[in-house]
């Protein structure tokens, strides 16, 4: 197999819910070596989401590709265990609140006096500088402030959320093309740097030239449910059989493709909608007219129809849809791997973009806790095995339960591989 980009790469990766962990969990996918470190009682998304057998079927994906060290930062030895990791890693990830690190003695002044090549990003509610600095903040509050709220629902209800941790999952991304940019600046200067990533920046970077409408033109977005203000068609409707389907030929040649699959080729030429401003403009009418269309066809037929013209169209896909779709399948976008501790089979999504020469790889779900302390200590941190020994009788780490040792023995899965391990 090709060597994964990010071959040599050591990632340790400090905090825990959602935006600093998805960043480590990108950066895992494309071959870095992520060290998590975790309390001795686990990570809190361990209990995170829905649950089986014991176990949170988000941090199997969540943690995917990392290891677990479980380490006592409360305790002035686990610190010092984990600044001896630091002076081994490439990079720091960490999302605790702003000053946290710098009152432990783990901020990047004190990291970096020793590893002046490390690069730190940090991942908060609103960054580490400014008068909100050291106030706590979520996903959602970035989500609020950053202006995606505003925007997201129908103009006649209250703002909603998208479904799944926008914010977050932004910051990470935001997080990992940071380092990404801070690696490769490293090559020239030989020094690392500082990443600075707020929730709430990471969602106002998706604003398009809402801020400019509003200043230079007084106009203002607004929440508009499904469509696209000015851009049509491009909504959802229902077919006759229940089925949900999203057609977006708002171009005037894909408009005429539509017209045609609709058997209303006179549609294209109606001064209602015959230019883009003109189907903006009587956007309702349009909608209606395309609904009664779908409506009357069972959701395959108008795929069909709407397939034969070349006009784009995607159904309102749900986990049952994406499991039983051709082309997920044909592009393995959907891996499945052997969770350590029950042995269930947790389908999840695949390496995203794809690499053609050097591409990513899931090779093993969330570890168990503490699976990886001894050898991690041994290797980055040079530590004796007496003196882990010690560390652990007196609860400042924390090595894999001897029981759950057993179970993932029991299922085969002590160093779980991928059942379907695709690389992207």
């Amino acid at each position: 197999m090709s060597s994964t980009p990010l071959d040599g790469v050591r990632v340790l990766e400090l905090g825990s819910f959602i935006a600093g962990p998805f960043a480590g969990q990108l950066l895992g996918d494309y071959g870095a070596e992520v060290v998590k470190i975790e309390p001795c009682d686990g990570d809190a998304m361990r209990r995170w989401g829905l649950m089986r057998d014991g176990q949170s079927l988000w941090w199997a994906q969540l943690a995917r590709n990392k290891r677990s060290v479980a380490v006592d930062l409360r305790d002035p030895r686990g610190r010092d265990l984990v600044r001896r990791l630091a002076h081994k890693a490439d990079v720091v990830v960490e999302n605790f609140a702003p000053g946290r690190l710098a009152g432990w003695g783990l901020d990047y002044a004190a990291l970096s006096a020793a590893n002046p090549k490390l690069i730190m990003a940090h991942v908060s509610g609103f960054g580490q500088s400014g008068p909100r600095a050291h106030d706590r903040g979520f996903g959602s509050v970035g989500e609020a402030m950053g202006g995606i709220r505003a925007l997201t629902g129908h103009p006649d209800r209250p703002p909603t959320r998208v479904g799944v941790s926008l914010g977050d999952a932004l910051a990470g991304m935001f997080a990992v093309m940071g380092v990404l940019a801070a690696l490769q600046e490293r090559h020239r200067s030989g020094r690392g740097q500082e990443i600075d990533v707020a929730l709430y920046e990471a969602v106002f970077a998706l604003m398009e030239s809402s801020l400019a409408e509003h200043e230079l033109a007084g106009s203002t977005r607004t929440r508009t449910g499904s469509t696209l203000p000015g851009v049509a068609p491009s909504n959802v409707y229902r077919a006759g059989d229940g089925g949900e389907l999203l057609i977006a030929a708002n171009g005037d040649a894909l408009f005429a493709r539509l017209c045609a699959a609709m058997d209303a080729p006179d549609l294209a030429a109606d001064p209602r909608f015959a230019t883009h401003q003109a189907r903006g403009q009587n956007m309702a009418e349009l909608d209606a007219l395309i609904g009664d269309w779908v409506g009357g066809l069972p959701l395959e037929e108008a795929e069909r129809l709407l397939d034969e013209h070349a006009v784009p169209r995607g159904r309102i896909y749900t986990p049952a849809d994406m499991l039983a779709d051709a082309h997920y399948a044909a592009r393995d976008m959907i891996v499945r791997l052997a969770d350590p501790g029950t042995g269930l089979e947790i389908p999840m999504p695949n390496v995203v973009p794809k690499l053609s020469r050097t591409p990513g790889a899931v090779r093993a779900p969330g570890p168990l806790l503490g699976a990886d302390t001894d050898q991690v200590l041994r290797d980055w941190a040079g530590c004796p095995e007496k003196e882990i020994d010690l560390l652990a009788a007196r609860g400042v780490v924390r090595r894999a339960d001897a029981t759950d040792a057993a179970a993932a023995a029991d299922t085969g899965d002590a160093d779980p591989r991928p059942t379907s391990a695709v690389r992207h």
